[in-house]
C-alpha cells in the first residue's frame, strides 16, 4: 500500500512536470517574434523555465511523502515507516533538490549566457561564404561564457570556506543543529543558492508585485479587439485630419515644393511621419479585429467576446486569490517579527505559526486529500509565474531606468527572450521563499502532520492519543516531546530554505525585510491601476506600427544591401573568371 502511494505521488509530479513543460513552451511561443525563432534559444528557455519551476512544484511531493509516514489523526508512525523507510525518502528527495538546484545554477549562470553569444555570435554572410564554422562559433560563444563560469568558481569557492554562523541564542535544538551544514559541498551550493536568491528578490520585488497587481486587473479590463470599434472611427479621424492639414501644407506652393519655406517642410515631413504610422495603426486595428482573418479566426474573436463575462469573472477571482496571499504574507511576516525564536540570527526562522494564516491553514486541510493541495499550489505558483511575466512585460528590462528591451507578445526578440528567461529564473527563486516561508509555513514544513503530545506508556511503544483527541498537536520545530522528535519529519524543501537563513543569517534577514517592500510596492501598484482610466490599447498599437515601420525600412536596406553585395561578388567572380 505504501509503495503505492509513493508511486502515484510521483506519477502526479511526472504529469505536472508535462504540465510546465507546456506551460514554459507557450510563453517562449507567444513572446517569441515569429521571423526570429530560433531553435537554440527556444529550447534552452523551455528547459530553464520547466526545471526551475519544476524544483518549486517538488515541494508538495515533499509534502506528501513525508506525511505519507504518519497518520494524522492518531498523531503516530505508520506500521511500514520505520526509521530506516523514513530515511530513504528524505535521502532520495535530498538527492533529487541537489540535482535540479545544482542544474538551475548551471542553466542560469552557464547555459543562458551560453546560449545568448551563441545566438550573437550568429553572423549570416560568414555562414554562407564558410567563413563561419559551428567550431568556431562555439568556441566564440564560450570565450564570452568564461566571465560567468568564473563568478560560479567564486562563489563556490568562497562558500567552501566561509565560516557558517553558529550563533542561535542559546536554543540548541536537533532540528538546528541539522540544518549547520558540516558539508563544504553543500555549504557551497547553499551560498550560491542565497547569492542568486538575494538577486532574484530584487527582481522579484519590481517586477512580480507589480504583475501580481496587472494581471488580474487587466485580465478584467482589456475588451476584446471585435468589441471595440471606437479605436477604429478614432483612428480613421486622424487619418483624416492629418491629411486635410498635408494638403493644407501642399496649397501653399501653389503644387511646387521648392517654394515651401524649411519650417512648412518640416511640418510637411512630420505630417507624413505621422500619416505611415496611422495607416500601420488602422491596418493593425483591422487585423485585430479579424478583418482579412479565415473564418475560424473571426468565429474565435466572436467566441472571445462571448465569453468575455467568464474573463472578467476570472480576473475578479484572480483579484481575490492575490489579496488572500497578500494577506496571508503579511501575517506570517508580522508572526515572524514578533514570535522567531532566533530573530535575525537565524534570519526569521519560524518555530510555530501563532497566527492564522488563511492560505497556509487551506494547503494544511487539502493535504490529507493529496492531490487536492498540490493542484492549489501548482496554481498558485503558475500564478506568481505568470503574474512575473506580466510585470516583465509591462516594466520591461531596464538598466538606470532605460529600456533595454521591451519585452511584448509576438515581438520579444531572441536576445530579450533569454534575458527575460534568466530574470524569471532568479523570480522564482525568490518567490520559492516567499510561498514557502510566508504563505504557507507550515504546510511547506510539515504539512498536515502531527504528533500525541503524551508520553508513551513503554520506551518501545508510540503515545496514544485514540481515546485523547485533544492531546493531538500539529508538529512544530519547538515541540520538545520526544514522541514529536519520533514522528515529526520536516520536509527537505523547507529544510534546504532555511538552511539558507541559518547558515548566512545576513541572507536571511535581506528575504525576511525585502517581503514588506513587496507588500508595500502590490499595495501601491494595485490601487494605481484599479483606479486608472480604461487603455483600448493606442498606445501599444502605434508601438506595433512603429515597429512595423521600422522593419520595414530595415527589411528595404537589407534588400539593398543583399543586392549591392550580390553586384560586388558577380563582378569579383567574372574578373575571376576572366583572369583565368
Amino acid at each position: 500500500m505504501a509503495l503505492v502511494r509513493i508511486s502515484l505521488i510521483w506519477a502526479g509530479y511526472a504529469f505536472v512536470v508535462g504540465i510546465l513543460l507546456a506551460v514554459a513552451s507557450v510563453f517562449v511561443h507567444v513572446y517569441q517574434t515569429p521571423r526570429d525563432r530560433y531553435p537554440s534559444v527556444t529550447f534552452t528557455c523551455v528547459i530553464a523555465i520547466t526545471s526551475l519551476l519544476a524544483t518549486v512544484l517538488l515541494l508538495p511531493v515533499d509534502v506528501a511523502l513525508v506525511s505519507s509516514t504518519t497518520s494524522s489523526k492518531l498523531g503516530q508512525r505508520k506500521e511500514w515507516a520505520t526509521q530506516d523507510e523514513v530515511d530513504k525518502i528524505t535521502y532520495s528527495l535530498t538527492v533529487f533538490y541537489y540535482v535540479l538546484y545544482s542544474l538551475d545554477t548551471l542553466l542560469c549562470l552557464l547555459g543562458i549566457p551560453f546560449a545568448y553569444f551563441w545566438y550573437e555570435g550568429y553572423d549570416e554572410g560568414a555562414t554562407e561564404t564558410d567563413q563561419q564554422t559551428a567550431g568556431r562559433r562555439f568556441w566564440g560563444a564560450l570565450k564570452y561564457t568564461m566571465s560567468f563560469i568564473t563568478i560560479l568558481i567564486i562563489l563556490f569557492l568562497v562558500g567552501l570556506f566561509i565560516p557558517a554562523s553558529r550563533d542561535t541564542n542559546g536554543i540548541n535544538l536537533d532540528y538546528f543543529k541539522r540544518l549547520l551544514n558540516e558539508n563544504r559541498g553543500e555549504r557551497a551550493l547553499t551560498f550560491v543558492l542565497a547569492v542568486l536568491m538575494t538577486i532574484g528578490i530584487c527582481l522579484y520585488i519590481l517586477y512580480t508585485s507589480t504583475g501580481l497587481a496587472l494581471f488580474p486587473i487587466n485580465l478584467m479590463k482589456t475588451a476584446p479587439s471585435i468589441s471595440n470599434p471606437r479605436l477604429r472611427a478614432s483612428t480613421a479621424v486622424q487619418l483624416e485630419t492629418n491629411r486635410e492639414q498635408q494638403r493644407q501644407v501642399e496649397g501653399r506652393c501653389t503644387g511646387n515644393p521648392d517654394l515651401l519655406s524649411s519650417k512648412d517642410r518640416r511640418e510637411l515631413d512630420t505630417l507624413a511621419r505621422e500619416e505611415r504610422t496611422l495607416i500601420q495603426r488602422q491596418r493593425l486595428v483591422e487585423e485585430a479585429q479579424g478583418e482579412g482573418w479565415s473564418c475560424l479566426t473571426k468565429a474565435w474573436f466572436k467566441i472571445e467576446a462571448v465569453f468575455r463575462p467568464f474573463k472578467l469573472l476570472g480576473g475578479v477571482l484572480l483579484v481575490l486569490v492575490a489579496l488572500l496571499t497578500w494577506v496571508s504574507m503579511l501575517l506570517t511576516a508580522v508572526d515572524k517579527a514578533e514570535n522567531s525564536i532566533c530573530k535575525n540570527l537565524c534570519g526569521y526562522i519560524l518555530g510555530h505559526v501563532g497566527i492564522f494564516n488563511p492560505f497556509n491553514w487551506a494547503l494544511v486541510q487539502s493535504a490529507n486529500i493529496f492531490p487536492v493541495d498540490y493542484a492549489i499550489f501548482t496554481m498558485l505558483v503558475l500564478f506568481f509565474f505568470c503574474s512575473s511575466v506580466a510585470g516583465i512585460a509591462a516594466v520591461g528590462i531596464r538598466f538606470l531606468r532605460v529600456r533595454v528591451f521591451p519585452i511584448r507578445q509576438g515581438h520579444t526578440s531572441p536576445q530579450a527572450l533569454l534575458l527575460a528567461t534568466d530574470m524569471l529564473m532568479l523570480i522564482i527563486l525568490a518567490f520559492n521563499y516567499s510561498i514557502s516561508m510566508l504563505v504557507a509555513p507550515q504546510y511547506a514544513t510539515f504539512g498536515p502532520q502531527s504528533f500525541c503530545d503524551r508520553a508513551p506508556e513503554s520506551p518501545l511503544d508510540q503515545s496514544d492519543c485514540s481515546n485523547n483527541k485533544q492531546f493531538i498537536k500539529p508538529c512544530s520545530v519547538l515541540a520538545d516531546n520526544p514522541a514529536a522528535q519520533q514522528v515529526c519529519t520536516p520536509s527537505i524543501g523547507s529544510t534546504l530554505l532555511n538552511s539558507v537563513t541559518l547558515n548566512f543569517p545576513f541572507f536571511g534577514v535581506v528575504f525576511f525585510w525585502a517581503q514588506f517592500l513587496f507588500l508595500g510596492l502590490y499595495l501601491v501598484t494595485f490601487l494605481a491601476v484599479l483606479f486608472r482610466s480604461q487603455n483600448f490599447g493606442e498606445r501599444q498599437l502605434d508601438e506595433d506600427a512603429e515597429e512595423a515601420e521600422e522593419e520595414g525600412l530595415l527589411a528595404t536596406t537589407d534588400r539593398r544591401f543583399n543586392v549591392t553585395r550580390q553586384d560586388i561578388t558577380g563582378r569579383a567572380s567574372r574578373s575571376g573568371r576572366s583572369d583565368n
